[in-house]
């Protein structure tokens, strides 16, 4: 509308001094007076046609243009802030991912080494039972093995006592006396 009126006013004040120019000098005629009313009402016409049908819609597609841009820059505002806020909460989980992966290997190691104390303990006890089962098994050959000793010693006794003895003796009565050579034995060994 501003723009409409500036121009009016250019046009008149452009015409006016040329009309009285030509009316004061009682020459000819310059301005066709109705012919500038006219040629003033269509230009106005035009400016007011161009408002209602050109630049409205053109300041409107304008205007609607800048909000749309406005609101992609709010929208785009908006999505920096919300990928910023992801960033810092993915960056926690990270944090927190890394420290939950720090606390599970201290676990396992933790776990690794109860359990090789357990193993170790195990191997221990495992060792003992079989040093002490060796002890009983070499305790039991030994009275094994003294007892086939005593039945040896008996039996060469009895055949050397035999021998020397073959009339006087009889087999019950060397019996008993090998028997309480070899308590003898025993009892000083």
């Amino acid at each position: 509308m501003r723009t409409s009126r500036t121009t009016l006013t250019i046009t008149l004040l452009t015409t006016l001094p040329t009309a009285a120019w030509a009316s004061e000098g009682g020459g000819p005629k310059l301005i066709d007076w109705p012919l500038v009313l006219t040629q003033v009402l269509g230009f106005l016409i035009l400016l007011w046609v161009l408002r209602v049908f050109a630049w409205g819609p053109l300041i409107g597609l304008l205007e609607e243009r800048r909000r749309k841009i406005a609101g992609e820059f709010e929208e785009a505002e908006r999505r920096k802030a919300d990928a910023e806020a992801l960033k810092v909460r993915y960056e926690l989980d990270l944090k927190g991912i890394e420290t939950q992966a720090r606390q599970r290997l201290l676990e396992a190691v933790t776990e690794g080494q109860r359990v090789a104390a357990e193993i170790r303990t195990q191997a221990h006890a495992d060792a003992a039972a079989r040093l002490a089962r060796a002890d009983e098994e070499i305790v039991h050959d030994q009275e094994k093995a003294r007892e086939v000793l005593k039945q040896q010693v008996a039996v060469l006794s009895i055949r050397t006592a035999e021998k020397i003895l073959r009339q006087k003796l009889d087999d019950p009565a060397q019996r008993r006396l090998v028997e309480r050579f070899i308590d003898e034995v025993d009892t000083r060994s």
